[in-house]
């Protein structure tokens, strides 16, 4: 029971493994989180891909193991210190949603860069029924999703969102019917994991920088990156192969660590 770990060439799987739980988090939960955190930041990893088992993606923490707990010392020390690594990740990072995402586990999912969903995914605010209010980096990652109005709005609602919704929203890139996730998701793994690794990393630091750059900031930024980008070894394939007229081959490079 965790999190288990599968790899297929040079994407890594994390399959959260409390089916019977819905992958409610407890403490074995947290710890395979971070153990594939760690996996994730090998060289040769150049895609995450974060799924549950069963019937759920993550119904975040599991209520039963709260009891005697110091609530912020564990969303302190479980949860913030996951998606600390977990965005720290200079690779693609996609959340396969198979099923209810709610609570710490929509903002498991939030937090990916990229989310597909099974038509039986079902996204759940949860937080404000408990009388508690979003933590994991739900506040963070949705405002940069949806907006701070629609996110402040849907999380005080607590309506539960399906996959038709999540796809207008943006909060889902694309649906897949559930018998074809998973030949979905290797397939969508595969096309990020051949994408030239350093110039992804750049990109991710550039987008995660931009909300709160100036704009002047952000052209400073840009023009640092892409001078760096211009001398490595991806552009010079990319030029190469582009003058070739064939496809360009950047999946031997190193992956962003």
């Amino acid at each position: 029971m965790g999190v288990k770990l599968s790899r297929n060439g040079a994407v890594l799987t994390a399959m959260l493994d409390r089916p019977d739980r819905l992958n409610a988090l407890d403490d074995s939960m947290h710890d395979g989180i971070a153990a594939a955190v760690r996996a994730a930041a090998a060289v040769d990893v150049r895609v995450l891909v974060v799924t549950g088992a069963g019937r759920g993606f993550c119904v975040g923490q599991d209520l039963d193991d709260l009891a005697d707990r110091d609530v912020g010392a564990l969303v302190r020390d479980r949860y913030n210190r996951n998606m600390r690594g977990l965005r720290a990740l200079g690779k693609p990072v996609l959340a396969a949603v198979n099923g209810v995402a709610a609570g710490a586990g929509l903002a498991l999912a939030a937090a990916c860069d990229v989310r597909i969903a099974s038509t039986d995914a079902v996204f759940v605010p949860a937080f404000v029924n408990l009388g508690l209010v979003p933590d994991s980096g739900s506040t963070h990652f949705l405002t940069r999703i949806l907006g701070p109005a629609r996110a402040l709005e849907w999380m005080i609602s607590n309506r539960s969102l399906d996959a038709a919704g999540a796809l207008a929203w943006g909060l889902a890139s694309e649906l897949v019917d559930a018998g074809r996730l998973a030949e979905r998701t290797a397939g969508l793994a595969g096309q990020l994991a051949a994408l030239p690794a350093a110039s992804v990393a750049m990109h991710k630091r550039l987008f995660e920088h931009a909300p709160l750059a100036t704009l002047d900031e952000q052209l400073e930024l840009e023009a640092q990156m892409q001078a760096a980008a211009a001398v490595g070894g991806e552009f010079a394939e990319g030029l190469a192969a582009f003058r070739e007229r064939r496809s360009p081959r950047f999946a031997d490079g190193p992956a962003g660590g």
